[in-house]
């Protein structure tokens, strides 16, 4: 017979159609690797496929994208792991490296927890080729933040934005992607300018030593602020998590020929600003969707050699997937995650 473990469901797009059922550890397959999960951290897209706004995807269905765990088994084809290695899930399996995948008309967002199967289970049988090796420095727990919101933050700093020492960058809030964004540029040697409408949070983040400069946007003209910080030149990057309005006043904020990460969308799928700076500044303005296995794999190392410490601001038990989910509503200091152990 075989063994049962304990997996979320989602059968109806709403918070009432998520149960935990006990349902048999997936058989592997000739490709694949059967994964203990550890960890599973949570991010806001996790609220949006819930409630289907990510679309209609097949029902029942798991959620969950990002996972750190340990391989138990492995399928008579598989060379890349063996049993024993330590495991993060990558959030677009498909997509390696380049440019994103998919067409003009049909922009590709197969993503685990979403077109494929999600993460938030005991055990997952999953191709090898749609994992790698977690970093050597992290627990269970910080390796599982990096597939989504380690990995966007180190794809639009890093790998399209080619942060380095001297610069300066303005990040807006302290979710996951913005204190991700704040320890790396920290790490490459960047000034770091954070805005939030939160002075506990600010404050916390200034005394981890996660920026040099903080403003509550609720109580200052922010851009103003930065005018002041920068001496009028602006900013060389600007990680855009809010969405809606906010793009105006990145575009205010930027320096000539620097670099907006558009990012979030908290506030808004729709955007709106003046052409004016746009066309006067001329700067870039690139659109991240998480990022490419590759440079996941980069981001590993690169984890153990800087040695950044994700920030966790709470754990959970598997079976308070409904408290979790509360705490990410509410707003998270860096990363909700979900603790097998506990």
């Amino acid at each position: 017979m075989r063994h049962l473990m304990k997996r979320w469901e989602l059968s109806a797009f709403s918070r009432d159609g998520l149960s935990l059922e006990q349902v048999p550890v997936p058989i592997v397959g000739a490709d694949e690797v059967l994964v203990r999960v550890n960890a599973v951290a949570l991010n806001y897209r996790d609220q949006d496929v819930i409630a289907g706004r990510m679309g209609a995807f097949n029902l029942p269905m798991t959620i969950g994208s990002d996972m750190s765990g340990t391989v138990v088994e492995v399928g008579k084809s598989v060379e890349k792991f063996a049993v024993g290695n330590r495991v993060i899930s990558t959030f677009f399996p498909d997509w390696k490296d380049g440019r994103p995948l998919g067409s003009g008309r049909h922009p590709n967002y197969q993503s685990l927890g979403g077109h494929y199967p999600g993460v938030l289970s005991e055990y997952v049988s999953f191709p090898a080729a749609w994992l790698t090796k977690g970093p050597s420095s992290l627990d269970e727990l910080g390796a599982s933040t990096l597939p989504c919101a380690g990995l966007t933050a180190w794809y639009a700093l890093v790998e399209l934005g080619r942060v380095e020492k001297g610069q300066t960058v303005l990040i807006e809030g302290t979710g996951g992607v913005a204190i991700f964004g704040a320890q790396i540029a920290k790490a490459k040697g960047a000034t770091v300018i954070l805005v939030s409408g939160s002075d506990e949070k600010l404050e916390r983040a200034k005394a981890l030593g996660l920026a040099d400069f903080v403003i509550n946007r609720t109580r200052e003209d922010w851009v103003g602020k930065v005018y002041d910080i920068t001496s009028d030149r602006g900013v060389d990057h600007v990680l855009e998590i809010v969405g809606g309005p906010h793009l105006a006043k990145a575009l205010e904020a930027v320096a000539p020929g620097g670099r907006i990460s558009m990012i979030g969308v908290l506030e808004g799928g729709q955007l709106s600003a003046s052409v004016g700076p746009l066309l006067l500044k001329g700067p870039v303005i690139q659109g991240i969707a998480v990022g490419h296995q590759r440079a996941q794999e980069e981001l590993v190392r690169a984890i153990d050699e800087l040695q950044i410490k994700p920030i966790v601001d709470a754990r959970y038990g598997l079976s308070d997937l409904q408290k979790a989910l509360d705490h990410l509503t509410r707003g998270a200091f860096g990363k909700i995650v979900i603790d097998f152990a506990l």
